[in-house]
């Protein structure tokens, strides 16, 4: 959703710049948008503000069908759109904005309405050269580049100052579809963590051998269905890139800060896009490392090099979500994946706070409670908090440098059961993710803070205790209507197990087809590679077939 590259820069400056407020508006509606004769959609519906009458829409309905760019400026809180010869420069607290370096005054700024940014649309469209015009009889907008001479059945509407009005729109809270609903999401999990699905051990510091792997894993993914590989590049507190704040991963020459010879991630992407495959960067976030053992660390390890930010738990080592510099370094981390390789998008798992915490074994993070609790009035709820500001601010980040990144989640499949809280799903899972990691999945998705959401959805048709079918219409309710799209996570690993719905691979077919009666469900991401490369049950048979291959 390139959209998301414009929300976020312009949050950056509701954030940076207290000043800014929205106005008041009124209901969203279901106006209909037109650029030279065809239909275009957005994630928020446009609206007309109450005090200044002013047209509002989403900055990706312009900008992006238009091929604009943005620069921004974090010094001068600037952001810079060009569109071939037109240049809009918008300053944050400021009711002027400058086109083509003249000064232009603006009756309603920038305003953030359920996490979308909205625009002028007048003061937006014609600055970068389109003519705007407003049909009441059938409430839409239509925009015109200078060379379009099509008939679109505009006709023109009045226009109030800089913004514009057209006509007051009716009541509604219909979404139009998003863009990525287009393209269905049939994506594959790649682990690199104990080496499970690529590379292989017999590959360590092979430079030709583990290309070859990956190049052949693709090919058979795509020969598979395939669209999309999510490839772990941060396994445990290590890359699989060239990083100045990490150490080369463990996983790629059998010792960790070994230098492999290239950079595997440059590869990656280059032969995932050769195939015209989307390739997400997929990031363990709080895992510092998978066992007790610091002998075999490089000195740039986190556990080394900052042990003030780790946690001994479980039998291996967490960075610790509550102090403000470790989730920094984090998001640190991503960036010189989003500002140096040309990724599809950045992709979290579940690794947050860890879930096997019990009354007599305790994270033990009461220090840094104590000296950032805030204005938190429980643990709990600090820790959330802590969840939640790294979402967010990794949102930010990612969409002021590169707002054609995407950022997703995929989190633990049941956010809260229903007999702990009454809008959770009908299940008995044992863990939660609001309750066992402190991910609150529901407030990243109301408020935008992610592009897409991808719950593991692990478990079968006919599970009494999480049955698949009750978790995904949950999962369809957090997510409809608000710009996030929901892709659903598959067990492809639990096939031809004891566990109960698994012993045929129409499950998975039955998974698909229950997906479908979703228009909300904008995929599928399959864990992981190599439990697809056995195809247990022949579930690939079925697979291609369900998809006509």
């Amino acid at each position: 959703m390139r959209w998301m590259r414009y929300m976020s820069l312009f949050l950056a400056l509701i954030i940076l710049v207290p000043s800014i407020s929205g106005t008041p508006a009124s209901a969203a509606s279901n106006i209909a948008i037109v650029l030279d004769g065809k239909p275009i959609q957005g994630d928020a519906a446009p609206y007309i503000t109450s005090d200044s009458n002013v047209t509002m829409v989403p900055l990706r309905l312009i900008s992006e069908n238009l091929g604009a760019t943005i620069n921004w400026d974090q010094q001068s809180s600037t952001v810079t759109i060009t569109s071939n010869s037109k240049k809009l420069m918008l300053t944050a607290g400021q009711q002027t904005a400058m086109v083509n370096d003249q000064s232009v005054s603006l009756d309603t700024s920038v305003q953030i309405r359920g996490g979308r940014v909205m625009v002028p649309l007048r003061f937006i469209g014609e600055g970068l050269g389109l003519t705007v015009n407003w049909n009441q009889s059938s409430q839409t907008v239509t925009l015109r580049t200078s060379g379009y001479t099509g008939d679109d059945g505009s006709t023109t509407g009045s226009t109030t100052g800089s913004g514009s009005t057209l006509g007051t729109p009716p009541a509604s809270n219909t979404k139009p579809a998003t863009p990525s609903a287009k393209k269905e999401m049939r994506g594959a999990w790649i682990s690199t963590v104990f080496n499970l699905d690529w590379p292989s051990t017999g590959s360590f510091g092979n430079a030709d051998k583990q290309k070859q792997e990956f190049s052949a894993l693709l090919d058979q993914l795509q020969g598979m269905g395939m669209n999309a590989v999510f490839v772990q590049v941060r396994p445990s507190g290590d890359a699989l890139y060239k990083s100045s704040t990490m150490p080369w991963s463990k996983y790629l020459t059998g010792t960790q800060g070994k230098n492999p010879g290239y950079d595997p991630l440059e590869y990656m992407v280059a032969e995932a896009h050769k195939r015209g495959m989307e390739l997400h960067a997929w990031f363990n976030p709080f895992r510092a490392t998978t066992d007790a053992n610091t002998g075999s660390l490089d000195p740039s390890n986190v556990v080394l090099k900052h042990p003030d930010w780790v946690i001994k738990f479980g039998g291996k080592y967490y960075i610790n979500p509550g102090i403000p510099a470790a989730r920094q370094s984090i998001i640190d981390t991503v960036m010189e994946v989003v500002n140096n390789y040309d990724v599809d998008g950045v992709h979290l798992d579940d690794y947050f706070y860890p879930s096997s915490e019990t009354s007599s074994n305790k994270f033990n993070d009461d220090a840094t409670y104590a000296q950032y609790q805030g204005k938190f009035a429980n643990k709990a709820e600090w820790r959330r908090g802590n969840i939640n500001s790294f979402i967010q601010q990794m949102d930010l980040s990612i969409h002021a440098a590169k707002p054609a990144v995407r950022f997703g989640v995929s989190p633990f499949g049941v956010w809260r059961n229903k007999s702990t809280d009454i809008t959770g799903s009908d299940t008995k899972a044992g863990v939660t993710a609001y309750d066992s990691m402190s991910a609150d999945t529901r407030t990243w998705i109301k408020n935008g803070w992610i592009d897409y959401i991808a719950p593991q959805v692990y478990w079968s048709l006919s599970l009494p205790v999480a049955r698949y079918d009750k978790v995904v219409d949950w999962w369809v309710n957090e997510t409809k209507n608000t710009g996030v799209d929901l892709y659903i996570g598959h067990a492809i690993y639990k096939l031809n197990t004891p566990e109960i719905g698994w012993n045929s691979s129409d499950e998975i077919i039955n998974q698909l087809k229950y997906n479908a009666k979703y228009s909300t469900v904008k995929g599928s991401i399959f864990f992981s590679a190599k439990d697809l490369k056995k195809n247990p049950l022949d579930v690939l048979t079925k697979l291609r077939s369900y998809w006509g291959l």
